[in-house]
């Protein structure tokens, strides 16, 4: 298994990334400087966090050349609109200090609003434009995705949604990948501590001599999803990215299929 999936225009996603969600932005240099160092080439943050001054800061100092990473931020919902999403970027690019982002995504669909087709258009052009490598969405359903692809012909690159063996979402994978549309997984370890417990995850942990979270986490490699786990413990950012030296076995995978109960920790995709 390779550790990137191809999207369009020859763009490569590291399978594994760093998310920064809740990180305060004084923290948040820190936090990223110590994943670049455990090997995480791929930063995922957005508007929304309040941390972008935070991320850009770690990776001018880390050492490392700008094309060695992958940085993915997110239009948040205040800016829904085609000129709003233009501007949008420009302030993130401002906050991160940099010209160019590796993957814009629009965080939330906003149905309420209707204004995620023409958003939709505005990141085309900023792709065109060269300012974002990628183009993609967060928490998006099948039928708003169905709907950008009727009306622009163009798909994302990226869904990034809710997912973990307890929210396995099979049927939007399904979509994704007849559509050529990665699956990125927020929140990878659901509940945590609840989900490690279980006999199936502490089973496969112990079969491979890993542990619970890395079993989790290659669960979700194995299923093709790329993850973005987040954590400011310097072992557990090291531990979480270590999960490339064993694999799940069919049996394993069947056991997580068990753990499917369609339990969702965040908003539905079309809230708001």
């Amino acid at each position: 298994m390779t550790s990137t999936v191809p999207l369009p225009e020859d763009v490569r996603l590291p399978r594994i990334g760093f998310g920064v969600y809740k990180i305060p932005d004084d923290e948040v240099t820190e936090a990223v400087r110590t994943a670049i160092e455990a090997g995480y080439r791929s930063i995922d943050t957005a508007t929304l966090y309040g941390n972008e001054r935070g991320v850009g800061r770690a990776v001018r100092e880390c050492g490392l050349p700008r094309e060695e990473l992958f940085v993915t931020t997110k239009l948040w919902n205040t800016d829904h609109g085609y000129d709003s999403a233009l501007r949008a970027l420009d302030t993130s690019l401002a906050e991160l200090g940099m010209d160019y982002v590796d993957l814009y995504l629009i965080h939330w669909p906003q149905p309420k609003l209707d204004r995620y087709v023409e958003i939709w258009r505005a990141l085309q052009k900023l792709r065109a434009d060269g300012r974002v490598r990628a183009i993609g969405v967060s928490n998006f359903s099948e039928e708003h995705l169905r709907r950008l692809l009727d009306e622009t012909g163009v798909a994302p690159a990226v869904n990034q949604v809710e997912a973990h063996p307890n929210l396995q979402q099979a049927a939007l994978r399904a979509f994704h990948e007849r559509n050529e549309i990665v699956t990125e997984a927020w929140r990878p370890l659901g509940l945590g501590p609840e989900l490690f417990e279980t006999q199936v995850v502490r089973t496969v942990a112990g079969k491979h001599g890993k542990t619970p979270a890395q079993a989790v986490l290659r669960w979700h490699l194995e299923m093709g999803h790329v993850i973005i786990p987040k954590s400011v413990t310097p072992e557990r950012i090291a531990e979480n990215i270590d999960i490339f030296d064993f694999e799940l076995d069919a049996q394993d995978v069947a056991g997580f299929a068990t753990l499917e109960s369609g339990a969702r920790l965040g908003p539905e995709p079309g809230a708001g």
